[in-house]
């Protein structure tokens, strides 16, 4: 990590930063209820097919990391090719290392009869990917698929990925049901690759939802993330933009949902519809935020986002970090994360409620940590 005095890029587009800050503020709030029994219905993902307001949060991140690409991946143009590559390896590397030791996080578990090491030497109860694992790998394809590639021959790239997914998911699936959590594609290459214990355990069998091959087209909202980017850059803040934004969005939604008869909207399995239809949103809703802060010039909310934004990775690494340590401290037997849920919320709170409570009151205490780096001017990019 480095830690800079100033933003890493000086020139930015207000509505990508609040667009940023947002969807950070969203991903800690959805993975931090106070209970996960106790979940209103938008703050949770779709069990398979469909689509929740959860459902959004991880595409658009993929989203903003392409908008950021469209300003420091100009730098590299009249830079040497080593410099880039040197700079995108290290980058991807890093971010993928630090999404796996977190997966171990503290390095310790507890058990009946106490706290126990773990030992690394048994890397096959670690779970390999996840969701920075997914960032790190999404980041570096794209990156070098945007060097070397004209925007528009990445963009041909991009509806080649989609529609060969596809393609994949439906011949390497096991009908009738290829998309289905047993039978699809995903799951098979994952099982080539590593020993069940090293994937996802949460949907009762062992399924990673940020796969191998489902990070495939992942990559394509990186992709496009830079293109709205690129394209903001091009047009400036005007109605105009708003309007071609909003359009593409608009049509984007009503492909994506007509796709979805045939190959389902799905998150787990990141199918080409979802991301059309993830991508569809991210559109309409960055077309809005700059009606809302250029043309209606409505900024007076805008900093708590702004603070979530100008560290975003390391906050949400840190949310990690505090969420797991709370869970691991017990008092009387009981995890902090525990004691504060029930005596704080519950005690007056329905389950419900509470949880939310909960949840909205951590990403609070992430904030508190957003402002004071950025008070102090402290920039952390990983």
């Amino acid at each position: 990590m480095n830690v800079h005095d100033q933003p890493p890029v000086v020139q930015r587009y207000f509505a990508l930063d609040v667009l940023r800050g947002m969807t950070i503020a969203l991903m800690i709030l959805v993975n931090t209820p106070g209970s996960w029994a106790s979940i209103y219905a938008p703050f949770e993902h779709s069990a398979w097919h469909g689509f929740t307001l959860t459902d959004l949060v991880f595409p658009t991140f993929l989203f903003v990391i392409g908008n950021a690409a469209s300003f420091s991946l100009k730098k590299y143009k009249n830079r040497s090719n080593s410099a880039f590559l040197s700079k995108v390896f290290k980058r991807t590397g890093l971010i993928f290392l630090i999404g796996f030791l977190l997966n171990a996080f503290p390095f310790i578990y507890r058990a009946h009869d106490g706290l126990h090491f773990i030992d690394f030497t048994e890397v096959r109860i670690m779970r390999i990917m996840g969701v920075l694992q997914r960032i790190a790998l999404c980041y570096g394809i794209a990156s070098l698929l945007l060097h070397y590639l004209s925007l528009k021959k990445a963009m041909s790239v991009s509806v080649l990925i989609l529609l060969g997914y596809w393609a994949l998911l439906w011949f390497f699936g096991d009908h009738p049901a290829p998309y289905s959590l047993e039978n699809n594609a995903a799951l098979k290459l994952d099982f080539f690759l590593f020993p069940s214990e090293n994937l996802y355990q949460g949907y009762g069998i062992a399924f990673d939802p940020e796969g191998i091959l489902s990070t495939l087209p992942a990559v394509v909202n990186v992709i496009a993330g830079y293109a709205a980017g690129i394209f903001i850059q091009k047009w400036g803040n005007t109605r105009k933009t708003i309007i071609n934004l909003a359009i593409s969005g608009v049509f984007l939604l009503i492909t994506a949902l007509l796709w979805d008869i045939f190959f389902p909207i799905n998150k787990p399995i990141w199918t080409s519809s979802y991301v059309l239809f993830s991508t569809g949103w991210d559109l309409v809703i960055l077309a809005a935020l700059i009606y809302i802060l250029e043309i209606a010039k409505q900024k007076s909310w805008t900093y708590f986002f702004e603070a979530f934004g100008r560290n975003p990775l390391f906050i949400y690494i840190m949310s990690g970090v505090v969420i797991t340590l709370m869970g691991l401290l017990q008092i009387g037997g009981q995890s902090l994360s525990g004691l504060v849920y029930e005596n704080l919320f519950l005690s007056w709170l329905t389950p419900y409620n509470a949880s939310l409570a909960f949840a909205v009151s951590y990403v609070l205490l992430m904030w508190l940590l957003g402002y004071i780096l950025d008070k102090n001017k402290i920039y952390i990019k990983v």
